[in-house]
């Protein structure tokens, strides 16, 4: 099952490598990222595989919320089959 995680919010130091990290111990493989800095504004897209994680989509949902709360920066994962969804309405 992929998934997309978008990260928004003031640069700060270590974004990447904290989000990598909740990645890395919820067993998620990072398949592509994208990110840039707009005028002081860290923006990140990842496309990641949920298929091995050792949690629940909901428990990877949560993580991720509360890592965004941690950081101050929003933080959310949304899965393919609710962007596939979007596309065929």
């Amino acid at each position: 099952m992929k998934a997309v995680i978008t990260v928004i919010g003031r640069d700060t130091v270590g974004v990447i490598a904290r989000v990598s990290a909740v990645c890395a111990a919820l067993n998620i493989n990072i398949e592509d990222v994208t990110q840039s800095i707009l005028q002081e504004m860290f923006c990140m897209i990842m496309l990641v595989d949920l298929s091995a994680a050792n949690a629940d989509p909901d428990a990877v949902r949560a993580r991720f919320d509360a890592l965004g709360r941690e950081m101050g920066m929003q933080v959310t994962l949304t899965r393919q089959e609710v962007i596939d969804a979007m596309h065929t309405i």
